[in-house]
């Protein structure tokens, strides 16, 4: 390299042994490194000719960081500084542009496609659009590197086996850069095309809610006329109801977020409380949807109980009272303790809903707190419902203990005595 000295006279010329210092470089010095490197880049034609040209670029970028260039008197003007690290930025975006391409790059391609074949949710064309796109990319593969891909999958999740085994051949080829520079750009090109394909590939979200729908067949159970009335999904409904069709439902209630829809779903499922509902509408009832709570109780899953019986003693009395309704209707013995503790309740609605539960549960173990409240309660409705709730549990004892009370002051607590006195 012949020596050039800058305008303050710095000498420019490689230094003598390996701790000699980097003779300093002044903005006009940089600026004339850097159209150096342009050239060399524009002449490139080698990886090694750009391995080159970004030690050049590292060595200027290493001066700046050294150099104290002078500031501008006008704030407004652009620095050297700036000038320079502006140039220096735009030949590095030039020299990655230049790059490649790499057998790296295609397999890092193929490897998001995998991941966008299986955790994709496909529309039913879109699975075939999917899985054509693999196929259209092992036919190009081939055809650019002599390879002999094949894909046996029928599905976005088999072919993406495929084409992880696509990516491992396509991987362990040996390839240059330079030498094998249009091998590599014919398989990238194909891998380009394999990803814009996917991209275009419909899934579920990229259709409207109608659609999707529709899709799914959920408007086929409408013949033309009816499925002009508005809403045709209200119609929908009403028809897999009277039907006693579950799914549909379900699926209606999954994708409308409209209030008014869910409203009617929800009374389609209290109807014919199809044990199918019991995830969807169990996880509404975790929100204390009263309405959701009515339905667990006709369902008469047990699974709902412990999600139940937390809603009890909170001091929401009309969710209490739901809530001890739909317990006595799924009559599960586990849930006597948590039903027979609102026995005590501040509220007569309350403590005569839990006797009443109690009487359907028809646990033994709800004869003596039912005996207390017969014996010891303010309110005639609630001594009542013991009665009735001693009927239900119907063993010789518990009829025993309501028809000592023919003679109570309440005429309702006395009908529920006499019946259990078998008068």
């Amino acid at each position: 390299m012949s020596e050039d000295t800058d305008e303050a006279g710095a000498d420019d010329s490689e230094p003598d042994g390996e701790d000699a210092e980097t003779p300093a470089l002044d903005a006009d010095a940089m600026d004339a490194r850097l159209d150096e490197a342009a050239e060399a880049l524009e002449a490139a034609e080698t990886e090694a000719d750009l391995d080159a040209v970004e030690e050049q670029l590292d060595a200027v970028e290493a001066a700046l960081e050294e150099a104290d260039l002078p500031e501008p008197d006008d704030e407004d003007e652009e620095s050297p500084a700036e000038r320079i690290e502006g140039r220096l930025s735009e030949l590095r975006d030039d020299l990655e542009e230049a790059r490649g391409p790499y057998l790296e790059d295609v397999t890092a391609i193929l490897e998001d496609a995998e991941g966008t074949l299986t955790g994709s949710e496909w529309t039913e064309d879109g699975e075939d659009a999917a899985v054509a796109a693999v196929g259209t990319f092992l036919e190009a593969a081939n055809e650019a590197a002599g390879l002999e891909l094949a894909a046996e999958g029928e599905t976005p999740e088999e072919v993406a086996e495929d084409l992880a085994a696509a990516r491992e051949t396509v991987a362990g080829l040996d390839l240059d850069p330079d030498e094998d520079a249009e091998t590599i750009e014919g398989l990238l090109e194909a891998a380009e095309t394999l990803e814009s394909d996917l991209e275009a590939a419909e899934v579920w979200s990229d259709l409207t809610v109608r659609e999707q729908l529709d899709a799914q067949g959920f408007y086929d159970v409408l013949d033309p006329e009816n499925r002009k009335d508005y809403p045709p999904e209200w119609n929908a409904v009403k028809l897999y109801e009277k039907a006693g069709e579950v799914e549909p439902i379900l699926l209606a209630l999954e994708t409308f977020e409209s209030d008014f829809m869910e409203e009617n779903i929800l009374d389609a499922l209290e109807h014919i409380a199809p044990k199918e509902a019991f995830e969807a509408v169990h996880e509404r009832a975790e929100r204390r949807d009263h309405q959701a709570v009515r339905i667990l109780g006709r369902i008469g899953d047990e699974r709902a109980c412990e999600t139940l019986e937390d809603f009890l003693g909170g001091g929401d009395v009309k969710l209490e009272l739901v809530t001890l309704r739909a317990l006595g209707a799924i009559g599960n013995t586990d849930s006597t303790q948590a039903v027979a503790d609102r026995l005590v309740a501040d509220s007569a609605d309350i403590r005569s809903a839990a006797a009443r539960a109690l009487g359907q549960i028809g646990d033994t173990r709800a004869i003596d707190p039912l005996a207390d409240v017969l014996a010891d309660d303010d309110a005639d409705e609630v001594r009542a419902s013991a009665a009735w709730a001693l009927n239900q549990v119907g063993t010789e004892r518990a009829l025993e203990v309501a028809a000592g009370y023919t003679d109570d002051r309440s005429y309702i607590v006395q009908a529920e005595a006499e019946k259990a006195a078998g008068v």
